[in-house]
């Protein structure tokens, strides 16, 4: 499916504000409610919407520590890793990449001390290469058409 200009125009709503209403999108980009619902539903059945998620301030979650995390993983440890990673609870988003580490995550911590011990379970996979984040520059910034204008 070409995702055409109003689809585009829906996206962007969703992305700034995925409870807003049909209406006030339709309203916004000159469509009925029912239009945009058939045209979202549309989407979703695509998988171009592949779900709608709620924001949570990792720190007023009681975790004072964000963490970029990037792993090597030893000669036959990398799958191993892969079998376990879904069980750590303070990875928020992990990805395979391509370059000298297998694996960059980001986890979220209660204190240094957490970081240590999270560490200390990593490193039977691989050598890690640790950054603390001091703050978010850009984040969960909204997919858009790519036009180039």
């Amino acid at each position: 499916m070409k995702i055409d200009e109003l689809n585009w125009q829906i996206l962007a709503r969703l992305q700034e504000n995925a409870r807003d209403t049909f209406a006030n999108i339709g309203r916004a980009i000159g469509l009925t409610p029912p239009a945009v619902a058939e045209r979202v539903k549309k989407m979703e059945d695509l998988g171009i919407i592949q779900g709608y998620d709620t924001k949570v301030s990792y720190t007023m979650a009681g975790h004072q520590l964000k963490a970029i995390i990037m792993l090597r993983a030893f000669v036959g440890k990398l799958k191993p890793f892969l079998n376990k990673v879904d069980s750590f609870q303070e990875i928020v988003n992990c990805y395979r990449i391509t370059g000298n580490e297998n694996i960059i995550m980001e986890v979220v911590l209660k204190d240094q001390s957490h970081l240590e011990k999270f560490i200390d379970q990593l490193i039977v996979y691989g050598e890690c290469r640790t950054h603390i984040v001091l703050s978010d520059v850009i984040s969960n910034a909204p997919i858009k058409n790519g036009k180039v204008y």
